[in-house]
């Protein structure tokens, strides 16, 4: 089954780490990739840039809106993701503990949804 493992960071935990630890964190982070993708566990994986480089778009009663930056009341914002391949949720929550940015922010971990089935389920043509 596919999990995605959503990284949250908070910039002001991030900022007081001492200097070149975060840096070593991500050294550790592209070793684990590394060997999660040669057993075939990690399926893809991306940093996302700064939250001020985004828009978030909303359409309420037929109007646009776009507003700089993610809609969040936090401090934690979202800095990337992997698309993982476990045999459980216990399985993916095992592996997502070993991501430092656990002690950063916070990694989530969802289950995929299997989207044909869901085609399925409301009377859709299957995908082409």
């Amino acid at each position: 089954m596919q999990y995605l493992l959503l990284i949250y960071t908070d910039a002001s935990l991030l900022e007081a780490l001492p200097e070149g630890e975060a840096d070593r964190m991500m050294r550790h982070c592209f070793a684990g990739a590394d060997e999660m993708k040669s057993k075939g566990q990690l399926l893809q994986s991306q940093q996302l840039e700064a939250p001020e480089q985004a828009r978030s778009v909303r359409i309420r009663d037929g109007r646009l809106s776009v507003s700089d930056g993610p809609f969040a009341e936090t401090r934690e914002m979202l800095g990337g993701f992997n698309l993982i391949e476990a045999d459980s949720l216990e399985e993916a929550v095992e592996i997502a503990r070993h991501f430092p940015w656990a002690s950063t922010g916070c990694v989530e971990v969802r289950p995929i949804r299997d989207m044909d089935a869901v085609r399925r389920h409301v009377g859709a043509p299957p995908a082409p």
